[in-house]
């Protein structure tokens, strides 16, 4: 199997997730909620279901993590102009220094993770994962598969 690439994307990203849940810790956050920072960072002004869907998790699990976030003075829920029953998230002045130690361990790591590697090759691989993912998503927006066949 180390020489699968499916099984070896998944565990790369599963062993990035682990070390990002490391460091989060370290923040006194979940990966979960460090995601929803970066997203209404964003796109501030998401509503919780709209944030549910981008982070394809349940809604009742975004109501939890702003719940937290909110009580920890990171995000404010808005209603919407047009419907009160929806909430608007935004983003508050004091996720700006989390964000900021996000930011700056994302750059930390990546420059870790290119060390050895040559610039032609870490180019040449985003390149191919990229297609890849163009695929899948295209295979998920057409499960008839007519799009594939098209391409064949």
């Amino acid at each position: 199997m180390k020489n699968d690439l499916l099984f070896v994307l998944h565990d790369v990203a599963r062993l990035m997730r682990t070390r990002f849940d490391q460091r989060a810790r370290s923040w006194g956050m979940t990966r979960a909620q460090c995601v929803i920072l970066m997203r209404l960072d964003q796109q501030p002004g998401m509503s919780q279901t709209e944030l549910a869907t981008v982070c394809e998790v349940e809604p009742i699990t975004v109501v939890r993590l702003i719940d937290r976030l909110e009580g920890n003075g990171l995000v404010e829920r808005r209603a919407d102009p047009s419907d009160r029953r929806i909430h608007r998230l935004h983003l508050l002045p004091a996720a700006a220094p989390i964000l900021a130690e996000i930011a700056r361990y994302r750059a930390e790591y990546v420059a870790k993770l290119r060390e050895g590697i040559p610039e032609e090759e870490w180019n040449s691989a985003l390149k191919v994962l990229l297609r890849i993912k163009d695929k899948v998503m295209a295979e998920i927006s057409d499960p008839s598969g007519a799009a594939a066949e098209e391409h064949s």
